[in-house]
């Protein structure tokens, strides 16, 4: 794709400490179609600091983006890049609920570390480019380097999903019902038990952890969803689970080309919570419709709470927390699944169900009835 565009031109001195020059630490690419234009850029309080071979960047810039296109924006996800080989050198920013109207300009942060060697003569300097526009009615532009494509669409889905909950409540039950209701959401965003996750591959379990063992998945069938889980297994050391083997069914009438299994984890207190949400199939790999098929991945999940403390894992619950078709479209579970599933105090919360509560907590109940009305 061709690269045109606003510059911060060029270079980052590799050895400086300190505040980053505006005029010469960050390029901005955007390509000559692009959706997106350069409004104004700030560097703000970002920073560079020598740390043995590297150079560490905190970077917690400023940009204002305008929609340049005929179409309502909903989503736009930037890729932000130091050196592209090096462990920590690249990163994204991804802004779902967006409702940008052509010709308006929006706000968009960048508040990352990054790391890239010292190399006397490099002259790569910092990057952000695009990898994708999600717009209202679901199309999409951009190289979809990082998947952001099927992302976006997903968080828009259930931004459609979360809307028209709330807005079904203001109209049956008045202001009053939508006031009860966003109360409870913000209760349970609250309470919500969390857990830090560490994914990577293979295995990362320490010799001084639990001995291994295999453990079985049980499984929250969502009546909805176009895959059915069979039976599952993975081993299990301590905080970790390893190796997921999962048993699947595609019970819809369309090929499925990718899904993911949310992952509830119990502790030893009894205790349940959300870990996460893990792509459970293979890139290219169609599950035809009818069709059983098992999954497998070299994958290890750590989980430990805010402080580092283990979460001695003893036992798991998965379900098939989206997926998506040959065709591209994208199934999401319904809000009434989740809520007869008792999912909806473990799982995480839209991204657009946390703006509306947030819009409530800070202008009030008249402002989040007029947001709704705007849909």
């Amino acid at each position: 794709m061709a690269t045109a565009a606003a510059l911060l031109p060029a270079l980052l001195a590799l050895a400086q400490d300190g505040a980053l020059d505006p005029r010469s630490s960050v390029q901005i690419n955007l390509p000559p179609d692009s959706p997106l234009t350069l409004v104004s850029a700030d560097l703000g309080q970002s920073r560079a600091a020598a740390r043995g071979g590297a150079q560490v960047l905190d970077l917690h810039m400023g940009l204002s983006l305008k929609n340049a296109s005929p179409n309502r924006i909903r989503g736009v996800t930037l890729l932000v890049l130091a050196q592209e080989f090096t462990p920590g050198g690249k990163a994204s920013v991804a802004v779902p609920s967006l409702d940008v109207a052509p010709g308006a300009a929006f706000p968009v942060r960048i508040d990352l570390r990054l790391l890239r060697p010292l190399q006397p003569g490099s002259a790569a300097p910092v990057q952000v480019s695009l990898d994708g526009v999600l717009f209202q009615d679901l199309s999409f532009y951009g190289p979809n380097r990082l998947d952001s494509r099927r992302a976006m669409r997903v968080w828009e889905m259930e931004a459609q999903r979360d809307r028209r909950y709330f807005k079904s409540l203001l109209e049956a039950r008045g202001p009053q019902g939508l006031q009860k209701a966003v109360l409870e959401s913000i209760a349970r965003q609250g309470s919500r038990p969390r857990v830090d996750v560490r994914v990577a591959r293979g295995r990362v379990t320490s010799a001084a952890e639990a001995a291994e063992h295999e453990a079985r998945f049980a499984f929250l069938d969502l009546p909805d969803s176009p895959i059915h889980p069979i039976e599952g297994v993975a081993r299990i050391s301590g905080s970790e689970a390893r190796a997921p083997r999962i048993q699947v069914r595609n019970r819809s009438d369309k090929p499925v080309r990718y899904f993911e299994i949310g992952w509830i984890v119990r502790d030893g207190k009894g205790g349940e919570f959300w870990a996460a949400s893990v792509p459970a199939s293979e890139p290219n790999h169609v599950l035809v419709p009818g069709r059983t098929g098992q999954v497998m991945q070299d994958t290890s999940l750590r989980f430990s709470r805010g402080a580092g403390e283990a979460v001695i894992i003893q036992g798991m619950t998965g379900y098939v927390s989206q997926a998506e078709f040959e065709d591209g479209r994208i199934w999401i579970p319904a809000r009434a699944s989740l809520e007869q599933a008792r999912l909806l105090g473990l799982v995480a919360p839209s991204p657009e169900e946390q703006r509306l509560a947030g819009l409530y907590l800070k202008k009030g109940l008249e402002a989040l009835v007029e947001e709704l009305r705007r849909f």
